[in-house]
């Protein structure tokens, strides 16, 4: 596709996901530095907690901030937890200022009450550096405080034309696998779409998205086609006895099904928001009640399977980058029951109805192309104030058809006597 203008060159923050092939010492290593992230977060969180309660009762002493929780168990560490000392430095404080983050998204409304983190629920991860300069990456070599030299399943995709600068790594187990998630900010240019390429976007369970044009591409379904495995997986995992080795061998075969199952439902995301993000500047698309449909037994599992949430959140940041927008339609706009050629409301279109035939002008409808027609004519309407959403929203009412939408986070509950105004 053709397009017109002139070239904008910035600098973007972006990250490389890198499998590692590691060693038996460095898998120890790894596995204990997890264990230290974890200890020093619900270290500091206990402590978050009880400081918190003292000052509601005594307003004389400090509120908790993580920068004081960071000096208290820099202070205390080596005589009190030694083996702290085996991991870098940076591990226990970075634990603790994810933290702080946590709590500030709670305080601003975005997240939950931190919780504490179990040894067998949580996800193994711990931050080894302390920001740019303190880890190198060489081919296919990454040099981590500490720890060594690590070897990569592949090297940095960001080659010196792109003047990338490290800025963080994570190291985290998925499946029994350790991957480096790098941090890297990098040159980036790009052409803007011309400001009439629109499209719509409809949602939905059989087919994963149709389009305003009337294309329709289908989900990957990978959790629909790996369920039998994945039962049979999980009879025989019942059947193990609680505590052994077999049990947790039994844990890992389903670990391992459930990241291939996300795998691949992420990369067929990943090729549809790309092709979308560079066809269109606009692209409309339903601020869909997911919470809610998901309580629908007949349909939760087949909308977990499409991944709505992340085909909104790949496309948002992949629209950013080439200077588009993603709108989203309140959600009790009635895309599927408004016809595109009149606007007449239908009053009644159950959801097993696929086309219909509007009574005012008799125009023969697909429900999903027509309901993509209609949040596509959205974004031409000029009595709407049109603004670009993140992956998880910005502000705004959520109903009739404003496009600005609510925050896409789950519900968020306050902690125990823990109010929202400040930390």
């Amino acid at each position: 596709m053709a397009l017109d203008g002139a070239a904008i060159s910035t600098r973007i923050m972006t990250v490389h996901r890198i499998a590692l092939d590691v060693d038996k010492a460095q898998d120890a290593l790894f596995a204990q530095c997890a264990g230290i992230a974890r200890f020093s977060w619900n270290w500091a969180l206990d402590r978050w907690k009880s400081q918190y309660t003292a000052h509601c009762e005594n307003n004389s002493l400090p509120k908790p901030s993580e920068a004081a929780l960071r000096r208290e168990l820099n202070a205390i560490k080596r005589a009190e937890y030694p083996w702290m000392l085996h991991a870098p430095k940076a591990v226990p404080q970075q634990a603790i200022k994810n933290l702080g983050a946590a709590f500030k998204g709670f305080f601003e409304g975005r997240s939950r009450y931190p919780n504490f983190k179990a040894k067998d629920l949580c996800r193994e991860s711990f931050r080894p550096d302390n920001g740019p300069g303190t880890f190198r990456v060489e081919g296919r070599r990454l040099k981590l405080p500490r720890i060594g030299w690590v070897s990569m399943r592949e090297a940095l995709r960001f080659g010196s034309d792109m003047n990338p600068t490290l800025k963080s790594v994570t190291i985290s187990r998925e499946a029994g696998r350790w991957f480096a998630a790098i941090a890297v900010e990098i040159d980036h240019s790009f052409t803007p779409r011309p400001e009439g390429a629109v499209i719509g976007v409809d949602l939905g369970v059989t087919d994963l998205a149709t389009l305003s044009d009337g294309r329709k591409f289908s989900g990957s379904k990978s959790l629909g086609r790996n369920l039998k495995r994945l039962a049979r997986l999980q009879r025989s995992h019942a059947r193990k006895q609680k505590g052994g080795k077999n049990r947790a061998r039994s844990r890992a075969r389903i670990a391992k099904l459930h990241a291939r199952i996300r795998n691949i439902r992420h990369d067929g995301l990943h090729k549809l928001t790309n092709k979308l993000s560079r066809e269109a500047s606009t692209v409309v698309i339903e601020d869909l009640n997911v919470r809610g449909m998901m309580a629908n037994r007949h349909l939760s599992r087949a909308i977990s399977d499409m991944g709505f949430f992340e085909f909104r959140r790949q496309l948002s940041y992949k629209l950013a980058r080439l200077g588009g927008i993603l709108v989203a339609a309140g959600r009790f706009f009635a895309s599927s029951k408004i016809c595109s050629a009149c606007h007449t409301k239908a009053e009644l279109l159950p959801l097993s109805v696929r086309s219909w035939t509007c009574a005012n002008c008799g125009a023969q409808h697909d429900r999903d192309i027509n309901a993509a027609i209609n949040l596509k004519n959205l974004a031409g309407s000029e009595d709407l104030k049109v603004r670009p959403v993140s992956a998880c929203g910005v502000e705004g009412s959520g109903g009739g058809t404003d496009p600005v939408v609510k925050p896409a986070t789950m519900k968020q509950e306050n902690g125990p006597d823990q109010k929202r105004s400040g930390p």
